[in-house]
């Protein structure tokens, strides 16, 4: 398939994403409140075996969307598979959604293509068959090096696969991240050292590092309500977000975005372009779509056809079964749409801007903000303002809602 050139905007490559999202599990972790099933076969087409062959159909039917309504994305910068564990499936499953995105969007030369992994579901020969396949990109679910806080967590992964699944990427020359995840109950200050330190000594050069968020619906959730585990306590996890920014810092991988530090030229593509604000296509059930430049609100075309090009934001059916059904029956498989307003698009420039080390381009607001009211959150040591950009410092990313909060009450949106 020939390839389109990409379209410059505002001096940046106009870039692409394809999300796709596997929603299975071998075990559903206490803390998950992600979109995950941990049945082999839930009907409707919906069962691992068959999930290559219902994605691939879907992004046919998204593709014929958009031909049909005027949306001439340019080839895919960057494809993420995440999940749920996308690598519960075959390998030769993923590889076979890889390619047929290639021949539906086409791929840039160069791009990343990522897929999360559990350690336990992965070895060599697997990295392998995705390395040959077109992956150049691994994220390991690692959490925690300490084997008392993964019992806690309901991870059934042990450190030495964590070991095994790096070592088995940097044979096959693919590049490698391990997600942690700090403040689980009964996590000690030494606890999360221990990992941060083993996720470093791992050689990886990039580390993602998350802050236990615990939905009052899942099972840890109800275990705190209940009083047989601690709530996390935002003290702590504050003192471990210090932590792990100081030992990563020193270690040489830099933070990009709150949550994420690297090694320069090593940060992830894929979550820089949601942070940027660009246009990405989600498959696969309760994955999220979001277009800057579309004149419809829906596949169906509800809502009247308009001439000035509005933000589309859309989302799957989340039940896999239900998702299945709506591909067999040739239709685009979303549970609803809405439109972004140029106002709600600011807000989310906003929100996005001030997670990310490159900062807020004041120039994306069109003056829209009250400097006056902005210049005093630099005098409390929250953000640093230079070339026109708002860069939160580590108090700011620490406070980062306080920061948005305050940026919105200054702006005129």
């Amino acid at each position: 398939m020939p390839r389109r050139p990409q379209r410059v905007e505002r001096g940046y490559p106009l870039e692409y994403e394809i999300y796709i999202h596997v929603p299975f599990c071998m075990r559903r972790c206490g803390y998950c409140d992600f979109n995950t099933y941990t049945a082999v076969d839930l009907g409707g087409g919906a069962s691992r075996g068959n999930y290559a062959n219902m994605v691939i159909r879907e992004m046919r039917l998204v593709h014929d969307w958009q031909q049909a309504h005027g949306i001439d994305e340019p080839p895919a910068s960057t494809v993420f598979f995440g999940g749920g564990t996308p690598t519960i499936l075959k390998a030769a499953d993923l590889v076979a959604v890889l390619d047929a995105i290639r021949e539906t969007w086409g791929i840039v030369d160069g791009a990343e293509i990522t897929t999360e992994a559990n350690p336990d579901t992965v070895d060599a020969d697997y990295v392998r068959e995705l390395a040959d396949g077109g992956f150049n990109r691994i994220s390991f679910g690692m959490q925690s090096a300490v084997p008392s806080v993964l019992r806690t967590l309901d991870r059934t992964h042990t450190p030495a696969n964590v070991v095994a699944g790096v070592e088995a990427a940097n044979a096959a020359g693919m590049r490698s991240s391990v997600d942690l995840i700090y403040g689980a109950p009964g996590e000690s200050l030494d606890d999360w050292r221990t990992s941060v330190k083993t996720a470093i000594d791992l050689g990886v050069n990039h580390i993602s590092a998350y802050a236990l968020a615990i939905a009052p619906h899942t099972k840890m959730g109800r275990r705190i309500a209940a009083g047989t585990l601690s709530t996390p306590d935002d003290d702590d996890e504050a003192s471990k977000y210090e932590i792990a920014d100081d030992l990563l810092g020193a270690a040489g991988l830099e933070w990009y975005e709150i949550s994420n530090w690297a090694r320069p030229g090593y940060e992830s593509r894929h979550n820089l372009g949601y942070w940027r604000n660009v246009d990405w296509a989600g498959l696969g059930p309760g994955a999220h779509s979001h277009y800057n430049r579309c004149s419809v609100d829906s596949p169906e075309g509800v809502g009247e056809r308009t001439t000035t090009p509005l933000g589309l934001r859309s989302w799957d059916i989340a039940h896999p079964r239900l998702w299945g059904r709506s591909i067999d029956g040739g239709k685009v498989p979303w549970a609803g749409s809405e439109r972004i307003s140029r106002e709600e698009n600011l807000e989310e420039t906003i929100m996005l801007g001030l997670r990310i080390r490159e900062g807020l381009d004041l120039s994306r607001l069109g003056g829209a903000v009250d400097m006056a009211r902005i210049r005093p959150m630099e005098d409390e040591g929250l953000i640093e303002i230079r070339d026109g950009r708002v860069i939160p410092t580590r108090t700011g990313r620490l406070l980062n809602d306080t920061v948005i909060e305050r940026f919105f009450d200054a702006c005129s949106l």
